[in-house]
């Protein structure tokens, strides 16, 4: 492999390792003006888009451990990566190809492990990790709360008992 191909492959292997999970795109019809717009949107959520060659793209995947990627690697690729959710990354993907009926979703991998489109399709269906967090918070929150009404209670019903009390007398 000649150096300049030697450095291009290092660069996606440094974008793989450094990056939790991508997600592998292909854009073959997507114009310029909206591939543009589609990288802003990424770079909104933390997350960037390249243009890969497939070539050289499979050494790097091949270095990065993911094992051989083969036949589904053809056709204009593009590789999502980023630094935060998954989730939202997928959602981007979804919604953009929703508006404009580009990228086809390919394939992703989340840690090492493999994900299909189905897989990316279900991240992108789940609520945003501020949904999430606030959900948990209410799960965790929810025994404190009835705790607190249960010996609250007693004292209530106290305090109505004595209150009828002097409203008779």
């Amino acid at each position: 492999m000649r150096a300049e191909k030697q450095f291009i492959s290092q660069e996606y292997l440094n974008r793989l390792n450094s990056s939790p999970f991508f997600i592998v795109v292909d854009y073959q019809g997507l114009r310029v003006a909206h591939f543009a717009e589609f990288r802003k949107r990424l770079g909104k959520i933390s997350a960037e888009i390249h243009v890969v060659k497939n070539s050289i793209f499979r050494v790097a995947a091949k270095e990065a451990g993911l094992g051989e990627l083969g036949g589904a690697l053809n056709g204009q690729l593009a590789v999502i990566t980023g630094q935060r959710d998954i989730s939202a990354t997928a959602k981007a993907v979804k919604t953009f190809r929703a508006e404009f009926e580009r990228p086809k979703v390919k394939f992703g991998y989340l840690n090492n492990q493999r994900l299909e489109t189905a897989d990316l399709t279900a991240l992108a269906d789940l609520p945003s990790i501020e949904v999430l967090r606030s959900q948990l918070l209410g799960v965790l929150q929810a025994p404190a709360a009835k705790l607190v009404r249960l010996l609250a209670t007693p004292a209530s019903q106290l305090v109505r008992v004595l209150q009828a009390k002097a409203d008779k007398g």
